[in-house]
């Protein structure tokens, strides 16, 4: 699973890293301890006028699906499982046009033996963000005026896999994390995504996992660089 994770690029830094053309208002700050329901980056192509734009947006990190009638949902909507993906309601619109990357300097998992449970910080080799696999969707507050600006909600979730390799150890879960020669088809509102489209995209991620490290770090509290720091 992927529960939390980190940020520390800025928007200019993420928006050149993706090649973005548009950047949208009130991005989040870095952040070394995401938790779900928060704000964060994702990158994101729309298609109007038949032209395609590849934008950097704030959305709600816990997916919202548009015939939802309620902000929180009943079960955990941050992470959506890439093996069953394209058979839930909650996820299909979203896989079938409306996918994103999550930029993401590194995430937390916990190894759990017995009762007790150890946080480790994963990242990549070089320290250069990952590109997690996403999944976005509008929603339509009700309750909120027609003018009103926030009417609008953006929402996303982060696909996960069946841990591999070294991570098995840590987890049974981790995100899908996407090579860069991927983004583009990915990202393409033009490609009818479906569960062979993710299982193609998994497939594609395993060289990826093979360059992450993780350390042990001590329990999560605040947020700050000191975070990630390894333990003694």
């Amino acid at each position: 699973m992927c529960g939390r994770f980190i940020i520390t690029d800025t928007a200019p830094d993420l928006a050149a890293m993706f090649d973005v053309e548009h950047e949208g208002e009130n991005l989040p700050e870095p952040s070394w301890n995401i938790a779900p329901t928060e704000r964060i980056p994702i990158v994101l192509e729309s298609a109007k006028s038949g032209s395609v734009v590849r934008r950097l947006e704030s959305a709600r990190w816990s997916l919202v699906p548009s015939f939802a009638t309620a902000l929180v949902s009943k079960f955990p909507t941050f992470n959506a499982r890439s093996e069953t993906v394209g058979e839930k309601a909650t996820f299909q619109p979203s896989l079938a046009s409306r996918r994103a990357l999550v930029p993401a300097t590194g995430y937390y998992e916990w190894r759990t033996e017995g009762t007790v449970k150890t946080p480790y910080f994963v990242h990549s080799e070089d320290g250069l963000p990952l590109a997690l696999a996403g999944l976005y969707a509008w929603w339509r507050n009700p309750d909120l005026a027609e003018d009103d600006p926030a009417r609008w909600v953006l929402s996303a979730t982060i696909l996960t896999q069946e841990a591999t390799g070294r991570l098995r150890g840590l987890h049974e879960r981790m995100p899908v994390v996407l090579p860069e020669e991927t983004w583009d088809q990915w990202l393409d509102p033009h490609t009818v995504g479906d569960q062979e489209f993710v299982d193609a995209a998994v497939g594609a991620s395993a060289e990826s996992v093979e360059g992450l490290r993780f350390h042990e770090v001590a329990p999560l509290s605040g947020n700050g660089p000191e975070l990630i720091e390894p333990v003694a």
